[in-house]
């Protein structure tokens, strides 16, 4: 069984042009993501890591810093299409690939590893994705930061053996009884999406041939176009610290919240 991990790296993003190469705590994120893929696969057989970028100044950097880089078209509309393209000029595809997204550059290594060890633990596993349920704390945090910018974390509904129901950029579910909740334990029932999938090779290419759905239209999530198209996307929740949560990083405004993570 081989994996690949692809990270995605878009130059021509609407609300924040060149964000790969942003620098936080002066490292470039695209930096920070590559060192989490390559810590991640380090000692694991049948592994490889790699950069997709639309961009000559992203594959660059790349360069720069060590890392192989494969260029895709501007034409890709998500980061997944641009895996997939990446995917079919490679000789040798892999059975599996992570995405691991450019501007998620706080994504821990173990949440990368448990991935792994899904896919290999269930080889007929379609989508895999991490979530992490929420603390309180980091649950008003998240609250805090859509006043700002809404549209920035999302949040999964999780069925029977960790099935995805659905996400939403609201956050889900509401909660009713939350005084008396919150009195009962310091773990909330609100799950986070952590932004990285990993696709059966030849479910994402199945997946990459489907037309956007009416829900990923209004929501910008891709995963609701699996869903909506009975993809089966597995959740494998994690653990992360208590106030470590961070989202990928979609503006300048969230760029600023990743800085004060460093502090």
């Amino acid at each position: 069984m081989t994996i690949a991990i692809a990270i995605p790296a878009r130059y021509a993003s609407t609300r924040f042009p060149g964000k790969p190469l942003a620098k936080i705590g002066g490292i470039s994120m695209l930096e920070r993501v590559t060192r989490v893929a390559k810590e991640a696969a380090s000692g694991i057989k049948d592994i490889r890591f790699f950069v997709t970028t639309e961009d000559e100044r992203i594959a660059a950097h790349a360069g720069e810093i060590g890392v192989e880089c494969v260029m895709t078209s501007e034409s890709c509309p998500t980061g997944s299409d641009r895996v997939h393209e990446a995917l079919e000029q490679l000789e040798d595809k892999p059975d599996f690939v992570i995405n691991l997204q450019g501007d998620a550059p706080f994504t821990p290594v173990s949440v990368v590893r448990a991935m792994i060890k899904t896919f290999r633990d269930n080889p007929e596993a379609e989508v895999i994705t991490p979530v992490h349920r929420l603390s309180w704390h980091d649950l008003d945090r998240l609250r805090e930061a859509k006043k700002t910018t809404p549209f920035s974390g999302t949040t999964a509904i999780l069925g029977k053996d960790n099935r995805a129901l659905w996400f939403s950029k609201n956050i889900i579910p509401g909660i009713r009884k939350e005084e008396s909740l919150r009195a009962e334990s310091d773990i909330s029932p609100v799950y986070q999406h952590m932004g990285l999938y990993g696709f059966r090779v030849d479910v994402l290419a199945k997946f990459c041939a489907l037309p956007q759905g009416v829900y990923e239209q209004l929501e910008g999530l891709e995963q609701l176009r699996m869903l909506e198209n009975g993809i089966t996307v597995t959740a494998v929740p994690v653990e992360i610290e208590k106030g470590k949560m961070q989202s990928g990083i979609d503006t300048p405004e969230d760029l600023a919240r990743a800085e004060k993570l460093l502090e």
